[in-house]
């Protein structure tokens, strides 16, 4: 069976439960040392994520090879940024319960699931423990409408995708004879045998996953949960589900289907093309900045999609480098938006950041370099992460795309950009209140990164590099 390929997922499962059961027996347990102990789990499984040995387990349903190491790496590293987030933001946005970062916690094993998934059942289990988690999540703020209207939202059109999801593994299983990746793809390594209801049942498991990712055209529950959630569960789903979704994404489409890249290439790229554009002309109009965040991971998922569209290891590199780029600038931009607190309130208003460079130089200064980095600018992180998969694109001879992908990251510049003026150049109200240590962390590490990203790139374009290879490279 070697379940020692799943030997971080089943720590976590257990600290999971263990840290239940001590908030049962210790009446003095309270929601700071859960997040703690949570941090602490996730560090260990990284640990473990490491040095756990490559291969297949549990009956053939689990994998672990370099892939899932680099984006399982990267999910812990965004988990531990959002609970690191939540641990003094908790009263303001009403999640300060001992349950909330065990929640996080049983979300991030769905998501090392969906990373490590060999066959179609155990991405079916990985996807519905991720989003069974960020359904409670999201509506975690039992008292506040918004949060209790974006969970129900999240909940309701998650289950349709995932019906559409379990729909087309049905028919994959019914026409292809096997959930088994590697069955598969030994199967329909020769194209001409996929049959018409395979390829049906290839768009429904597409259009499940796509949800997960929240592209167009399954972006629709995206600004009204990211508006209503409580803030630190926007910056944990705007991270590690993303990472996670992407990688579930590379994975099926590579490896069990890898050989009908010219079926489902133009979808991918329609796809692409399509959440570029809604990223980059839906949040102009935005004056909430968790609905602009929204709108923009849209588009930087289309960006992220591009890599894949071009099918080859180099576009696939691109991806993962993408993505660990958006996971440290996004969670650093969601630092500060938590950093944005009047007399104890919290404030999400585009125009509250007038004149923050005057009152908070420092806050405005890491809020300018996220901006700039999700805008494409050199020679922040953003920039290459962008450079990189345009660079597959045009390897692979998607001139269009790639051009497609340049123009409209110009047009997303300007809402980033609208946020740097508004910071510099109107008049400045009333200052944020001090902002706590661990947010200050947060945004650090995310600043430090982000904007050096390009002094030593190497060795994470080699692991990326490497990653790739796993994928039938």
């Amino acid at each position: 069976m070697n379940a020692a390929v799943a030997l971080a997922e089943i720590v976590l499962a257990l600290s999971g439960l263990g840290i239940l059961m001590v908030g049962v027996l210790l009446r003095q347990a309270d929601f700071r040392f859960a997040s703690l102990l949570t941090i602490a789990a996730f560090i260990v499984a990284a640990l473990l994520v490491a040095v756990e040995p490559h291969g297949t387990g549990l009956f053939g349903a689990f994998v672990t090879d370099g892939f899932s190491t680099f984006m399982k790496l990267l999910v812990l590293a965004g988990a531990v940024l959002a609970v690191l987030m939540s641990l003094d933001t908790a009263r303001e946005t009403q999640v300060q319960r001992y349950e909330f970062p065990v929640m996080m916690l049983f979300a991030t094993i769905g998501m090392m699931l969906m990373i490590s998934a060999a066959d179609l059942m155990t991405l079916y289990l990985g996807v519905e423990l991720q989003s069974l988690s960020l359904y409670v999540l999201a509506a975690f703020a039992r008292d506040e409408p918004r949060a209790t209207e974006a969970g129900l939202k999240y909940f309701v059109l998650g289950s349709l995708a995932s019906g559409l999801l379990l729909y087309g593994i049905s028919l994959v299983w019914g026409f292809g004879g096997s959930m088994d990746f590697a069955v598969l793809a030994h199967t329909l390594s020769a194209p001409a045998v996929a049959s018409k209801g395979l390829l049906i049942g290839l768009v429904f498991v597409i259009s499940g996953l796509v949800f997960k990712v929240s592209a167009v055209p399954f972006h629709m529950w995206t600004p009204d949960v990211y508006e209503g959630a409580p803030t630190p569960v926007t910056a944990f789903m705007s991270t590690a589900p993303k990472v996670a979704g992407i990688a579930l994404l590379l994975r099926v489409m590579m490896t069990p289907f890898g050989h009908l890249a010219a079926e489902w290439q133009q979808v991918i790229v329609l796809v692409s093309v399509l959440s570029m554009a809604l990223g980059a002309f839906a949040a102009i109009s935005q004056h909430n900045i968790k609905r602009l965040m929204a709108y923009s991971s849209i588009g930087h998922v289309g960006y992220a999609l591009i890599g894949l569209a071009a099918g080859s290891a180099v576009g696939l590199r691109g991806v993962l480098i993408y993505m660990l780029t958006y996971v440290f600038m996004n969670a650093g931009t969601f630092g500060c938006i938590l950093a944005m607190r009047r007399r104890g309130h919290l404030v999400e208003e585009i125009s509250d950041l007038a004149g923050l460079a005057r009152n908070d130089p420092l806050l405005a200064f890491a809020f300018a370099i996220f901006m700039f980095s999700m805008a494409g600018i050199p020679p922040f992180a953003g920039f290459w992460g962008k450079y990189f998969i345009f660079a597959a694109a045009v390897q692979s001879g998607m001139w269009t795309l790639a051009v497609l992908g340049v123009l409209l990251s110009v047009v997303g510049a300007f809402y980033y950009i609208r946020i740097i003026k508004v910071m510099y150049f109107d008049e400045a109200k009333e200052a944020f209140d001090l902002r706590p240590a661990s947010l200050s962390l947060v945004v650090g590490i995310g600043a430090v990164f982000t904007t050096f990203f390009f002094v030593v790139p190497a060795p994470f374009v080699a692991a990326a590099t490497l990653a790739v290879k796993a994928l039938a490279f």
